[in-house]
This record gives C-alpha cells, structure tokens and sequence, in this order.
C-alpha cells in the first residue's frame, strides 16, 4: 500500500484554496507526510523591481491565511504539521511544478482544480501535470459533506497485457482502499468492458454467424474479464466495504455517466494508456475520461513513468 511521505501542495496565490487545503492537511495528518505548498505566479517586470519582494510578500501572507483556515476546519495544528511556502514566478507553470517535484523527490502534488469554462473536465496547466508529473496528482474540487459520507471510487483495467499495468491496478485498488477508509469507508470499483466486434459481426450476411453462438462469445469474453478482475481484487489484498460495477460499455462514456449519477466525490484512476514507455503522455481513453468528470480525481502513472521534464535545464 502506498503512504505519501512528501507532499506538495500547489497555488497560484490567488485563488480561494481553502477546500484542496483542507484535504492536503487531511492527507498529510492521515499519511504522517510532510507538507509543503508552492506558489507558482507571472513574473514581476524589471521596471517594477522595487515592488517584487512586497509582490511576493502579499502571496505567501495571502496562502498563509488560508492555510490557518483549513487548520480551523480540520484541527490540524501548526506544531504537528507546519507548512513551508516557497514561491516559484516565471513561464510555464506546470514544468515548474515537475521540476520542483524532481529536485525535492515529491510523492503527491495536490492544487486546487483551475476554474474550467464549464463545470467538467480540467484546463491546460491540469492537464499538462497529468500528463508529465511523475508523481500521483490530486485536483480538488469543493466537496461539501462530512468526511463520513464522502464516496469514493476507483476505475481499473483488470485485463491489461503488460506487467506495468497490472501492477498499476494493484496499486490503485491498494491507495483507494486506505483513502475510502478516512471517508465513508465504502469503495467503489467501476471495471469496464466491452466486445465491439458484435456489431460487426451480427447480422453481417458475408459471415452469417449463428446468434446463439456470437452470444455465447459475448458471454465468454464478459466471463473472462470478471475472473481477471475478480483476481485482480484478490491480488490486491484490499478488504472492507466494496461495491463492483462490471459494466459494459466504452470506459470514457460509462465512467464519466457513473461519477455523475452516483454522486461519486473523488476518482482514483490510472492517466497513462500505454505502459513501459518512459514520458509516454495520457492515454486517450483516460484523457476522453477526465475531460468528462466533475468531482475531485486522483490520478496515479505506472512504476517506471519518466518524466519528458527534467529536473535542471
């Protein structure tokens, strides 16, 4: 099971962070992890020089605030858990974050989701950590329950062909485990799967296969992907309150419909398709999936991710 020991949290100085606050110091008090938080701002002109230690300045006083809000909130002390700021200004935000994650061996970067033109899916800097961060990243939306009633879930391909991907299951069943028992305690595992070759196969006069028998392959193959998930859980070690959701159906569709229906708070899933590739990006269907969702994710890459950023220039 995975235990965060180092943890950043991420802001722009701007922005209200009192809720991803409140599950970063949630986070690091249930892991014993150190936390630290980040500000990542625009770069101060040349020609107001004077003004950029004041500048910087009113951004730490501004998170600090915060962070003593969340402390109000969730009866985390500043003796059990004190939380230094360092600022980082400049360009491309997101390759800061990596960097500063390389240089100073993060294991869980958490921020506030960026403000969307909607209310799903998650906007370029988002989407750029998910990519290329090598470590899991949190993206906290508002959660307005009692941690008690807060449902998670957690989506997984039980019946992936590569070594990275099913330990990457493992892993995933393994985190959201621990972290559904600091909430409601029940978890939910969605699984999806699907035979697309029935629609071509059906009805098609050139191959004039039996219904009876392209039913009973359906059946199989829905069979098959039971059993690898059925021993993927059982692999995994995790026990407790579970509920399955084996359903069939395109992963980027089914999940997203799932999240919003259940009223699912957090989602726990991995972001890269193809595994074994050091810097591979996200996969499509898992980037069809998080463009989809409304609630807080999660979001875990395979051992052996490498990131395309690299630490110093």
């Amino acid at each position: 099971m995975q235990n965060f020991r180092n943890i950043l949290f991420v802001s722009d100085g701007l922005t209200d962070d009192l809720h991803a606050l409140q599950q970063a110091l949630s986070i690091a008090r249930n892991n014993k992890a150190q936390l630290r938080a980040l500000i990542v701002c625009p770069e101060f002109p040349k020609e107001l020089a004077k003004y950029r230690e004041r500048y910087q300045t009113s951004l730490i006083q501004q998170l600090n605030a915060s962070i003593q809000a969340a402390r109000k909130e969730t009866g985390v002390s500043e003796t059990e858990f004190p939380v230094q700021i360092e600022v980082e200004s400049g360009s491309t935000p997101a390759v800061r974050i990596i960097r500063h994650v390389l240089k100073h061996a993060h294991d869980l970067v958490i921020k506030d989701a960026e403000r969307n033109q909607g209310a799903r899916g998650f906007a370029a800097m988002d989407m750029e950590l998910l990519r290329k961060c090598p470590c899991p990243v949190w993206l906290s939306r508002p959660i307005p329950k009692h941690r008690g009633d807060i449902k998670l879930a957690v989506a997984i391909d039980p019946q992936s062909h590569e070594p990275e991907g099913r330990d990457l299951s493992l892993r995933l069943l393994q985190l959201s485990r621990s972290l559904a028992d600091t909430c409601s305690g029940e978890l939910t595992i969605i699984a999806c799967w699907d035979y697309p070759l029935e629609e071509y196969l059906r009805n098609n006069s050139w191959i004039n296969m039996p219904d009876d028998e392209l039913i009973q392959t359906v059946i199989k193959a829905q069979t098959q992907h039971r059993a690898a998930l059925n021993k993927t859980m059982k692999q995994s070690g995790i026990g407790g309150k579970v509920q399955v959701q084996h359903v069939r159906g395109r992963a980027d569709q089914i999940i997203p419909q799932f999240i919003a229906d259940g009223d699912i708070d957090i989602l726990v899933m991995g972001t890269v398709g193809r595994t074994g590739i050091p810097g591979f990006i996200i996969g499509n269907t898992a980037e069809n999936v998080v463009q989809k969702l409304s609630c807080s994710l999660l979001a875990l890459k395979p051992n052996g991710f490498v990131s395309p950023v690299k630490a110093y220039r």
